[in-house]
């Protein structure tokens, strides 16, 4: 039980003690007093004055007087207009701080057979070219989301949908058939991803090259040109010949694709991402073509003369929306809609949650009202978790050009940075190599996923790989370091023979400080639901910023190891560990590891 907790009942009997009345936990407002008045938590007294039929400031005083009496958790009250400031006593502190101790996982909610299950997808990846930055930012929200709703108390299911169909793989697949020559990830070098990218690239300059042909020789305008594409006709029939079970397209497409994962394999396990079920688009398509027939014979959707299939969304508000193209081949949405039924058929879902960026807002609020159109109960409850794009300080990236930033380049960049930065202020001096490459692969991985994720999701960003690496300020290396600084604190401890304990016995009131760390660590387990409600990890890495910047000022004004009295040594080594623990548990839910040593 928190003080929180403790206070909200406390209210609770004191309304019921001196006005007759009954009050639910919404109605108690209790919030961190304001720094220039005395009090750790301050009590809106509002609501209650339509029970006292008195001013703000005599039931405030009334509400102190019964808790201060009453509750053994006050040790004294003031009260400022309609807010009741309650000053928790250093006893009930002292508690708080064990109850954290006692608590392996403080924060976490256990998962038993009776949690709900929540389906999160993210990744997404196309098979024609290697992830980048912005793959980045939505695994790394994807898997740290997935770590939450667990800390939350629900079971998980992390899945990936693979776009593994479609003219965009239909491109790298015939620029390889045509320029390559050949080549394989062995023959090149090249991780398969990486290769099959190259293509894709390879694809557009020549597409690009073809059109400017037509328009400068023949005299036709783009989208003329667009039509008379050779190449693009080439692209196209390989799509159609793809889904009419081509034997040599098909071969091709299952040789290149297996080169592509290998590649995000390796992409996958250096950014600590991991999946528990994988879906292809080419098996979920068909699904979603199936239930889009099915829709159409029941009247749901219309056809065109082009025999392409259509619903129209206009009494919902919104336009008419492709389902199938005139040739028979699927969109996204189908695809979207075979993957839903078959995920729903795995699994006893009781929230699906996509981590997709906010350019496909619109999209997902169609496949919304399509699921329920088609009869699928959960259609309206799927959520989106709609996140913004990232950036370059030079601007934005772009696939087809080969302009975007590689997933690979910029992690083995941002941990070789790591490294010299590291070197530079002296942090390596003591370590062996390999202990420097792997405290540097922490750190590097570490400024990498904090500077992403301490972003609010739903705002656009840029990533600033400098920035990231900086060991002052709001940084993932910030906090990487005041961590191995508790953990030397402890060693030095356990060095002098200091003998840590699970209870104590103060004979001197708690600083002021030290109250404020408790309360801090104690704030963690609604941090975890704040941000599992509001499906952004955001608030858990500046709750863990602010409080190691807490720590760092309380490691500067008093002294832990050289304190005179051993009950209050005891109690700050005790409250260290605990800063420590919640700093490991909170960067783990971030998918951040942190090093004893650096």
């Amino acid at each position: 039980m928190t003080i929180q907790t403790t206070l909200t009942e406390a209210v609770q009997k004191a309304v019921a003690h001196l006005y007759s009345a009954e009050v639910t936990d919404k109605m108690i407002q209790l919030q961190q007093t304001k720094r220039e008045f005395e009090g750790h938590l301050t009590l809106v007294v509002f609501p209650f004055t339509r029970m006292s039929h008195k001013k703000p400031e005599d039931t405030a005083q009334e509400i102190g007087e019964y808790m201060l009496a009453n509750t053994s958790e006050v040790a004294a009250f003031n009260v400022i207009k309609g807010f009741l400031n309650i000053t928790i006593s250093s006893t009930a502190w002292m508690q708080l701080l064990l109850e954290v101790n006692s608590d392996e996982h403080y924060g976490y909610v256990p998962v038993t057979d009776a949690s709900p299950l929540a389906m999160i997808e993210y990744s997404s990846p196309n098979t024609n070219k290697p992830l980048h930055l912005g793959h980045v930012r939505n695994n790394l929200l994807g898997s740290s989301l997935a770590r939450v709703m667990e800390a939350c108390g629900n079971k998980v299911v992390k899945t990936n949908i693979v776009n593994d169909r479609g003219i965009h793989i239909c491109k790298s697949m015939l620029a390889w058939k045509k320029y390559g020559q050949g080549e394989t990830p062995e023959s090149s070098g090249k991780k398969g991803d990486h290769l099959v990218g190259d293509y894709y690239v390879s694809f557009d300059k020549h597409y690009k090259a073809e059109l400017k042909d037509l328009m400068d020789n023949q005299q036709m305008t783009q989208e003329e040109a667009e039509q008379a594409s050779t190449l693009m006709q080439e692209a196209r029939q390989m799509l159609r010949l793809w889904e009419q079970g081509d034997p040599e397209v098909r071969a091709l497409w299952k040789q290149m694709n297996e080169w592509v994962y290998a590649g995000f394999d390796e992409t996958y396990r250096q950014m600590g991402v991991s999946f528990d079920k994988i879906y292809y688009e080419s098996d979920t398509y068909l699904e979603g073509k199936e239930k889009v027939m099915e829709g159409l014979e029941k009247g749901l959707f219309f056809r065109k003369e082009d025999q392409s299939v259509w619903a129209d969304l206009s009494g919902d508000g919104l336009d008419q929306k492709l389902l199938l193209r005139g040739d028979g081949t699927s969109v996204y949405m189908t695809q979207d809609i075979g993957t839903a039924k078959m995920r729903f058929a795995d699994y006893p879902i009781d929230k699906m949650i996509y981590v997709v960026g906010n350019e496909q807002n619109y999209h997902f609020q169609v496949l919304s009202i399509l699921l329920d159109k088609l009869g699928f109960k959960w259609g309206k409850d799927l959520v989106h978790f709609s996140y913004g794009m990232v950036e370059l300080p030079e601007g934005k990236m772009k696939s087809r050009e080969g302009t975007v930033v590689d997933a690979d380049d910029l992690m083995a960049d941002i941990i070789q940075t790591a490294k010299e930065t590291s070197t530079e202020m002296g942090k390596l001096d003591e370590c062996t190599p390999e202990e420097a490459d792997e405290i540097s692969r922490i750190v590097g991985m570490g400024a990498l996923k904090y500077f992403i994720l301490k972003v609010d999701a739903r705002k656009n960003m840029t990533f600033n790989p400098k920035e990231s690496i900086d060991f002052n300020g709001n940084t993932g290396p910030f906090i990487q370091y005041t961590y191995a600084r508790i953990q030397s604190v402890l060693r030095k401890a356990a060095q002098a023979g200091i003998e840590m304990t699970d209870t104590l016995v103060l004979d001197t009131p708690l600083n002021l400080k030290e109250e404020e760390l408790i309360q801090s660590i104690a704030k963690f387990a609604q941090v975890i639901q704040e941000a599992g409600a509001d499906y952004n990890p955001s608030g858990i890495a500046n709750y863990i910023y602010d409080l190691v910047k807490e720590y760092n000022q309380f490691y500067h004004d008093y002294s832990i190891l050289r304190e005179e009295n051993e009950q209050i040594k005891k109690m700050r080594l005790m409250l260290s560990t605990n800063v420590g623990k919640i700093v490991k548990l909170g960067m783990a839910l971030l998918g951040i590891e942190v090093p004893d040593r650096m």
